[in-house]
């Protein structure tokens, strides 16, 4: 009786453990499944809580911080990487998620430093030495370029480091050199990105035919490329193409209303062939999309703020950037979910239930928590 009284003590004591790595399995699941149905926020709110009830699983925080990383929160989405690569050393894809976020935020130089250990411990791995030139990319491009070529050295057909090595060129002002690189590309692959940055690099030397070409050419490799659209609308405006301009420039709208960009170089388009009144909705909604980017920025990088501290078991001091943020833009529903998990452990369930269900409306994903009556 005493032995079974043990083991039935042991059971119930691993019941709380079992049940959050339950819970996290089957929240990383759901999460999952809204990333798959395009909604990023729903998905995002899920791997917050996901990471939450499993800080030591690799994967969770791996997948966490490439849906911060997507919305702009670096530093959040490099803490999310270095638990992942913490829980997992030898998680490849969390490495080099991590160098790369490390080099959006500004640490060029920890980002270098990692993906020269990755390379020193497989000098043979084709994409550790491509990992390192993208870590080159930007503060050192001497290095980048050499670090492409020595990939190509070692996977002569490896197309994403050679259209690197491109952009690498053409940032160095090689241009020609650039284009040489990007023709290259597309013998092995006629890949859509090629097209189109060889289209900007023609646009940039004032070659409008060549580059309108080529973006026609990005379109009907991608036909739902947005910003080859844009692109390409912007280059008949060149040539004062308004007609041309702007069924691309409505295109590039159709497949991304938010373009904010896309509606002003419409609006400039509308102007000049004598449309003012429709220059005039596209001129306002261009500026509309601008402040909302900003807000939404805002609010995001809140509430990244206020997730971090409370992950890290600070839920008093994470009220105030969750409020900040839906005070920054009320409609960003990830803030009042937060919002109400920080009411929730603080034990204020009225509040909780509140900012749960304003969540709630703003996006029915966000399902809230069972909270006591």
């Amino acid at each position: 009786m005493f032995i079974l009284l043990l083991t039935l003590a042991a059971a119930t004591a691993a019941d709380p453990r079992q049940d959050a790595g339950t819970r996290a399995a089957e929240t990383f699941k759901r999460a999952t499944h809204l990333e798959a149905k395009g909604d990023a926020a729903g998905a995002l709110a899920l791997l917050w809580e996901a990471a939450g009830l499993a800080p030591g699983d690799a994967d969770i925080q791996n997948r966490l911080g490439e849906a911060l990383e997507r919305v702009g929160a670096l530093d959040a989405a490099v803490n999310a990487y270095r638990l992942a690569v913490a829980a997992r050393p030898g998680f490849a894809r969390a490495s080099n998620n991590l160098i790369l976020a490390l080099v959006k935020a500004g640490r060029g130089k920890e980002a270098v430093e990692r993906a020269r250990a990755e390379v020193a411990a497989a000098p043979d791995d084709p994409d550790r030495h491509f990992t390192l030139g993208l870590a080159q990319s930007e503060p050192d491009v001497d290095g980048a370029i050499a670090s492409f070529r020595r990939v190509l050295a070692i996977a002569p057909r490896h197309a994403l480091a050679r259209y690197n090595l491109a952009l690498v060129l053409k940032r160095a002002d090689r241009m020609s050199e650039a284009i040489e690189e990007l023709q290259r590309v597309l013998d092995v692959e006629p890949r859509a990105e090629a097209h189109y940055t060889l289209g900007v690099i023609h646009l940039h030397q004032g070659d409008v035919d060549r580059a309108a070409a080529a973006l026609r050419a990005a379109i009907a490799a991608q036909p739902e490329y947005a910003d080859a659209h844009y692109t390409l609308g912007a280059v008949l405006q060149a040539r004062r193409d308004w007609t041309g301009a702007a069924a691309a420039l409505r295109r590039a709208i159709a497949l991304r209303p938010d373009l904010a960009g896309a509606h002003y170089t419409l609006a400039r388009v509308l102007k000049a062939a004598g449309d003012e009144a429709a220059a005039q909705r596209h001129f306002t909604e261009a500026e509309r999309l601008r402040e909302r980017a900003r807000n939404e920025q805002e609010a995001r990088v809140w509430t990244s703020v206020g997730t971090v501290r409370l992950d890290s078991g600070d839920a008093a001091g994470a009220l105030e950037p969750f409020r900040r943020a839906t005070a920054v833009l009320d409609t960003y529903a990830p803030a009042h979910y937060q919002l109400g998990r920080a009411l929730q452990r603080l034990g204020q369930a009225d509040a909780a239930r509140a900012a749960f269900a304003r969540a709630q409306a703003l996006n029915p994903s966000f399902v809230p928590p069972r909270l006591p009556h």
